[in-house]
């Protein structure tokens, strides 16, 4: 009877054994790549190659069609995919120009429509789409020649030698960015590079020719029944994308830098103060979540703030805390913009170093030209107040000019003005800002004049330039 159950037993494994195995069908992750290339399309590969990963998908599968855009974002693209898990392959529906033909090349294969393209890759300015420096050129160059060179060399024996070339010439990438670069029967020395599919696919630039994802996974990558899943972005995502842009990080800066000046200029005043406080928040808050800002960085930026509050407010004069309060600033608007763990900038490119310096200079400069262009406006009729509006209009109640009667006339500062505080004249409590220099609680103080809704005031005795 047991060897009998013996018997049934290994007849039942053996019979489990003839069973085909369940297959589970390849995965093939898209990520779209169809607008310009910067901060969305970053954030877009980042999120895409790291669900891709999750999904323990076999590949991951780029659709492009972009005629180009930021250097910087292009530069992390491309070191995404080449330090990627997983191959990335690129199918060019119709346009990989410029940024979008450096991140192609980094991929492990590029596939391309008949009627696609691929080049024209020199850097232009921004602003004005001229050509940009011959630094700049060189940089992109060599970065071109760098990611083609990735892909390494191939071996192969003809007549009894064995030859070695590169898999992708790097000199083909250099000469979409520089025209001086000549390819013989495909652009001489005043053309930048920019291939066809079919021209292409002869520099070894193209691995195949597809006229859509399906034909690619199917003919060129050999998954005949496969799943294919896309990354879609999220509003977060694009919000998140939106306010990482450079022009629009520039000009989160400029309110913070603004919204400080005149808060300091006008205590009590909650305007400035709010539209710098929302500023930061915008600024720092998706750098945080994408793990560019740190912590530490955040609390530089708050202790700058206190530094220059402590300067204005409790110390006569702009010394050390009030520039220490300045370095602070703009250290963590700096930091925040590059990635970096505990003060660590091992294998930091050069451009999101260059991005970030280039983003806060000018945030500053918009902030300091905010600042110019408003000192002379705020005040006068028809901005910011209703100064214009005379008393017996209908419906409208005039600013009050009775402090105007106060010129000339002497009191005694209430508080510090460093340089705004409050004044006492005949008793009555006035907002005050002090003409040169700062001036001490209960300092004998004459009133000069009268703008802005505030009395401006002197040291009695001391010299003011009219």
């Amino acid at each position: 009877m047991r060897n009998f159950q013996t018997l049934l037993f290994l007849f039942i494994l053996l019979s489990l054994s003839d069973l085909p195995a369940q297959e589970t069908k390849p995965v093939i992750y898209r990520i779209n790549i169809r607008e310009s290339i910067g901060s969305n399309t970053w954030i877009y590969l980042q999120n895409g190659l790291h669900e891709a990963t999750g999904k323990d998908a076999t590949a991951v599968l780029l659709h492009m069609n972009t005629y180009g855009g930021g250097v910087t974002e292009a530069d992390s693209m491309r070191t995404a995919i080449l330090n990627a898990p997983l191959p990335v392959y690129v199918f060019i529906d119709n346009n990989a120009a410029s940024a979008g033909a450096l991140i192609s090349i980094a991929c492990d294969s590029i596939f391309m429509r008949s009627s696609g393209s691929i080049g024209a890759a020199t850097v232009v300015e921004g602003g004005s789409g001229e050509r940009a420096s011959d630094k700049y050129q060189s940089y992109m160059r060599a970065i071109m020649r760098a990611t083609a060179e990735s892909h390494g060399k191939v071996t192969s024996v003809h007549a009894g030698d064995t030859l070695s070339k590169w898999r992708r010439d790097p000199s083909i990438a250099e000469a979409m960015v520089d025209e001086r670069i000549v390819v013989r029967g495909f652009a001489d020395s005043t053309q930048i590079l920019t291939l066809t599919a079919a021209q292409a696919v002869e520099l070894g630039y193209c691995d195949g020719i597809a006229e859509s994802v399906h034909e690619v996974i199917v003919s060129h990558l050999g998954f005949g029944d496969y799943t294919l899943e896309t990354y879609n972005p999220s509003l977060y995502d694009r919000i998140k994308g939106f306010l990482t842009g450079g022009i629009v990080q520039a000009l989160l800066i400029m309110l913070i830098i603004g919204g400080i000046y005149f808060e300091l200029q006008s205590p009590g005043i909650g305007f400035p103060t709010a539209a710098a406080v929302t500023a930061a928040i915008l600024y720092f808050t998706p750098l945080y979540l994408t793990g560019y800002a740190q912590s530490w960085e955040v609390l530089l930026f708050v202790l700058g703030l206190i530094f220059i509050v402590f300067e204005i407010f409790v110390i006569p004069g702009f010394g050390v805390t009030g520039i220490l309060g300045i370095l602070c600033i703009i250290s963590a608007l700096v930091l925040a913009l590059i990635g970096n763990i505990r003060f660590n900038f091992d294998g930091l490119p050069v451009t999101e170093v260059f991005r970030s310096l280039m983003v806060v200079l000018g945030g500053t400069g918009m902030g300091v030209a905010l600042i110019i262009y408003l000192s002379g406006r705020i005040g006068k009729p028809g901005f910011l107040q209703f100064a214009a509006l005379r008393a017996d209009q209908e419906g409208y109640v005039s600013v009050s000019t009775a402090p105007v009667s106060l010129v000339g006339r002497t009191g005694v500062a209430a508080t510090d003005l460093h340089p705004s505080g409050m004044v006492c004249v005949d008793g009555d409590f006035y907002d005050a800002n002090s003409l040169r220099g700062f001036i001490d609680k209960g300092s004998e103080v004459v009133v000069m004049r009268y703008e802005n809704f505030q009395l401006y005031v002197t040291v009695k005795g001391r010299q003011v330039p009219v």
